[in-house]
């Protein structure tokens, strides 16, 4: 055991860290992972146990201090290209077959829906344009 390198130590111990890397999906067992990397430098170039260490600490936290808040705020940001049935809603349409309460049909982005209308007692007859609210399985909510 002692004929091996510490900085060989480092990368087996930095390879030991990315296995839950990439089993769990948690950045920081990454972030320590480079840690561990830079420690290896270190111990490559001859320094002893304590710097080492140190290497290790600096370089983990500065990247837990770094990255994490970056990747915390980009994992909060929302999509801004709206997809599926996500890009219909506010859409006009035009109605095709009477649409009130109960039900009826639209021409939505080129295809036929089933449709009703937001409020039961309100009614739209046929080529009158409405926007679609919201959609319900494969109904367009209009008003």
């Amino acid at each position: 055991m002692n004929d091996i390198d510490a900085w060989v130590w480092w990368l087996v111990g930095a390879a030991a860290l990315g296995i839950p890397l990439v089993v769990t999906a948690m950045p920081e067992f990454g972030m320590f992972a480079v840690g561990a990397v830079a420690a290896a430098v270190v111990a490559g170039f001859g320094f002893g146990v304590v710097a080492q260490v140190l290497a290790f600490v600096a370089v983990s936290v500065a990247l837990v201090a770094v990255v994490r808040p970056i990747a915390a705020r980009h994992s909060r940001q929302r999509s801004q290209l709206a997809t599926g049935i996500d890009a219909l809603k506010g859409k006009r349409a035009v109605v095709v077959e009477r649409v009130d309460g109960s039900g009826g049909r639209i021409k939505l982005a080129g295809e036929i829906w089933s449709a009703r209308s937001l409020d039961t007692g309100d009614a739209y007859d046929v080529g009158a344009e409405v926007d679609v609210v919201d959609i319900e399985g494969a109904t367009a909510i209009v008003m």
